[in-house]
């Protein structure tokens, strides 16, 4: 998914312009892509003159960084917060729900492939 790094835009327009969705738009004078908008056409990232639309996998140790917080603020709640085995249990349901994910987007990607020559 495409994104606009904020510090490296100048908000030229050039991609708003361009933008074949009309997901582009620019917001304080730098430009943002509305995800639910976005057809992924990679028009933005060719385009861009100041390298501002950036991939997304850029992002994964933000993503990690993210996650990893989000469980460490649910464990901290009153009913994990001094109980070893509630903790651990957290931990395995966890393990199981990005475990969930990572099935969830291998059969994704297998039931991709093919999509594009129907």
């Amino acid at each position: 998914m495409p994104w606009v790094n904020r510090e490296m835009c100048t908000g030229c327009g050039i991609c708003v312009d361009e933008c074949p969705s009309g997901a582009i738009s620019t917001d304080g004078g730098t430009a943002s892509i509305d995800d639910s908008t976005c057809i992924r056409c990679g028009v933005c990232h060719e385009l861009c003159p100041d390298d501002a639309v950036r991939h997304d996998g850029e992002r994964i140790p933000e993503e990690v960084e993210s996650n990893l917080a989000w469980v460490r603020r649910v464990l901290e709640n009153e009913y994990y917060a001094h109980d070893k085995q509630r903790q651990e249990a957290l931990v395995q349901r966890m393990e199981r729900y990005f475990a969930k994910n990572i099935k969830v987007a291998e059969k994704t990607i297998e039931r991709l492939r093919g999509l594009g020559s129907d």
